[in-house]
């Protein structure tokens, strides 16, 4: 994963999982998932209250709707909001 810190929020542009921990064989769960809850955590300490935004192949859009919360808001970028932010944090970052 790499990130950019933009002036109102976290530019993720690249994300990619490791070859042995793609497909029904992978080796960990979550660890997409986690990095991005990485973002979202970096995004609300730096005062942007959590947004994240990314470029997604087309393929994956609806997956990560489901799965991160994120918002298609045109072409291929997506966003993630305060609240599916929260929600991410919460789940991979025990207080």
């Amino acid at each position: 994963m790499s990130l950019r810190i933009e002036v109102d929020h976290i530019y993720m542009p690249l994300i990619e999982s490791a070859p042995f921990n793609k497909g029904k064989s992978k080796i960990y769960l979550g660890a997409p998932g986690n990095l991005v809850a990485f973002a979202c955590r970096l995004s609300f300490q730096k005062g942007f209250d959590g947004f994240v935004s990314f470029h997604s192949k087309t393929k994956l859009i609806e997956h990560y709707e489901g799965t991160l919360g994120a918002h298609h808001v045109g072409g291929q970028l997506m966003i993630i909001n305060s609240k599916a932010a929260k929600k991410l944090v919460d789940k991979y970052f025990k207080s």
